[in-house]
């Protein structure tokens, strides 16, 4: 069943848009994909363009507490593994601006949105890493709960989103067991080593944990997109997931999750954690995060240096088709 999407021009009368309502209802209750000339509700398309073009935001956010350690890890191999790593992320950047782009805002206003700080990406980024045990903990934690987050959404009822996440999680994966073996080399390695790996986690646990975002009374927009079929599960839920994922992992590197209350509930079949500070959570979210102000202002100088290699190609463009209206 597919919907048609009326022509921009064209006006809808009430009982019209009633009857595509009710057609884009169908769909996503049958679990079927709208796709981009599907006729959607205007609020189910503003909420995908905000958290797809966050999400982009987020992986070329990403890119910098990592790219700061090529240069200085360990070793050749760990420059190139990192450096493919950051090139990854790069990429899903590109992947989902695409995707983003077919719910009809452009790249150039995302990237506006982003250097203007109106739009935000995930929290996690505005830490610094003053470690190697950094790029362990990032690997194993942060994208650890990426992965938790995203593989529902490779299901999820936008079918460019959708059909990005497929790719994305499949090399978040290799990226989350890269900062497992990190951390291992280092748990297993000297007690200096095993000590920066512990502090590195528990600098890196808490913050991990807050990137499937508030609680789920407190979500603004979890439950509409569960509905949408967007999400497939509450903030709270995805949470939970990951600590039960996290506490056998930690127990093979040797290395202790930095909290106190942590332990098995046998009657929820769940594990009993410590309230999260949200605090802190709200603080980074309002820009007054450790890293914030910097991350932001690397992104903007960088696509500010990068104005002449944009104009070169949009001249060379222009010359290229120039010659083919010429030839034809």
């Amino acid at each position: 069943m597919t919907l048609t999407a009326p022509d921009a021009s064209a006006r809808i009368d009430a009982e019209q848009e009633a009857e595509l309502q009710a057609r884009f209802d169908a769909l996503i209750e049958a679990d079927q994909r709208i796709e981009p000339r599907d006729w959607m509700p205007d609020a189910y398309r503003k909420t995908l363009i905000r958290q797809i073009s966050q999400h982009a935001h987020s992986e070329i956010i990403g890119m910098q507490p990592e790219g700061n350690w090529i240069s200085r890890a360990p070793s050749l191999k760990r420059k190139a593994i990192l450096m493919a790593k950051v090139q990854d992320e790069a990429g899903h950047g590109l992947y989902l601006y695409s995707a983003a782009q077919t719910l009809g805002i452009s790249r150039d206003e995302m990237t506006e949105q982003l250097i203007t700080s109106r739009a935000r990406y995930s929290s996690i980024f505005n830490y610094p890493t003053p470690t190697w045990a950094d790029m362990g903990a990032i690997g194993w934690l942060v994208d650890g709960a990426a992965i938790c987050n995203q593989v529902p959404l490779c299901r999820a009822s936008y079918g460019p989103y959708g059909r990005a996440m497929v790719r994305i999680c499949k090399e978040e994966s290799f990226h989350q067991r890269q900062g497992f073996e990190i951390l291992l080399e280092l748990s297993q390695g000297t007690p200096e080593q095993h000590a920066m790996a512990q502090e590195s986690v528990d600098r890196w646990y808490w913050p991990a944990l807050m990137m499937f975002g508030p609680p789920d009374d407190e979500s603004p927009n979890s439950a509409q997109s569960m509905a949408w079929k967007i999400k497939r599960f509450s903030n709270d839920e995805l949470r939970q997931r990951f600590v039960g994922m996290l506490v056998p992992q930690a127990e093979v590197l040797g290395l202790t999750l930095p909290d106190p209350n942590l332990r098995w509930n046998e009657e929820r079949q769940a594990w009993d954690m410590s309230e999260i500070d949200w605090t802190e959570f709200n603080e980074v979210l309002a820009g007054r995060g450790p890293a914030n102000a910097q991350r932001i202002q690397h992104r903007r100088d960088a696509h500010e240096e990068g104005a002449w290699v944009r104009e070169a190609a949009a001249a060379y463009a222009e010359k290229q088709a120039a010659r083919e209206r010429v030839a034809a």
